[in-house]
């Protein structure tokens, strides 16, 4: 049975302040457009109200990508330590193969990696869980 992984995170690049805007900001923006309009031709309401549903939603949004990007962390953990015990196969290299045990299970920041015991005794640190395939008896 191949184990897939379903649980790499991919980091997101970090915003910077040139590209980012907080919500005080935006209302900042937002109410020295309203100041400075001009008084003969006043901005139509349904505009203003337009960009403050659009910004509420983008917040949401981003809310929601960062809510995903750690529940995808949890389940990666949660896939890694499931394995922990199992006896596996391990692909190496294109067609080099062994049968080992999961010992123990790392986390580098975006998805598990494991250390095998193989059959002959040695251990076998950086697997990657695409690299794996529990044995099944």
């Amino acid at each position: 049975m191949q184990v897939e992984s379903i649980g790499n995170v991919v980091q997101q690049p970090t915003q910077t302040a040139n590209n980012a805007i907080s919500q005080d900001e935006f209302v900042k923006l937002f109410l020295a457009q309203l100041n400075y309009q001009d008084p003969l031709e006043p901005l139509n309401n349904r505009e203003f109200l337009a960009q403050l549903a659009q910004f509420s939603a983008l917040e949401q949004s981003r809310q929601i990508n960062d809510n995903l990007v750690g529940l995808l962390a949890v389940n990666a953990s949660n896939q890694g330590v499931a394995l922990l015990g199992k006896n596996v196969e391990v692909e190496v290299s294109a067609g080099q193969k062994f049968n080992g045990v999961i010992e123990a299970v790392h986390y580098n920041g975006t998805s598990p990696e494991f250390t095998v015991k193989a059959a002959n005794g040695s251990f076998v640190d950086k697997v990657s869980l695409s690299q794996i395939r529990i044995i099944t008896k």
